[in-house]
């Protein structure tokens, strides 16, 4: 878990707990748009942001957009979920030329795979979300609101 995490912690999460540990994250984040999920390759963070996207009234099948490095799916009318999956960019540029802050300013839900790729491009305040593996079931989920500095572009 991140050494400066001063928000809330859930210890071992399972499965059938994650539908629990959604609604406190976003209840949680209040308006704040963008989370951003660290953990390990098959820590639990496209399973915990496919429960996220149910709560929040996503129908279609969700997926990761590792190749694609971002899926849309609609909530209502003026309301939309965006998945990214920044594991196979090689740099920040790659990111900036899709316009990812453009997604990140629009207000719409924006949910972030391995965002230590492009730490310049975050914004401000997002959610910042932790998943560690505990054991083949069960994960710790530690969760807060980043309220920092943006980093300099390099």
């Amino acid at each position: 878990m991140h050494p400066e995490l001063t928000g809330q912690v859930f210890k071992k999460v399972a499965l059938v707990d994650l539908e629990k540990v959604g609604k406190g994250l976003l209840q949680s984040a209040g308006s704040l748009s963008v989370f951003v999920f660290h953990g390990d390759m098959g820590s639990g963070k496209t399973t915990f942001i496919k429960v996220i996207g149910k709560l929040l009234g996503v129908k279609d099948a969700m997926s990761s957009p590792t190749f694609s490095i971002v899926n849309e799916y609609q909530i209502t009318e003026t309301k939309t979920v965006f998945h990214f999956d920044f594991y196979r960019i090689k740099n920040e540029t790659e990111a900036y030329d899709i316009g990812v802050e453009e997604y990140f300013d629009s207000g719409h839900f924006c949910f972030v795979e391995w965002p230590e790729k492009i730490p310049t491009l975050l914004p401000l305040k997002y959610v910042e979300v932790f998943i560690r593996i505990v054991d083949n079931t069960h994960r710790t989920i530690a969760f807060s609101i980043h309220d920092g500095e943006k980093k300099d572009r390099v």
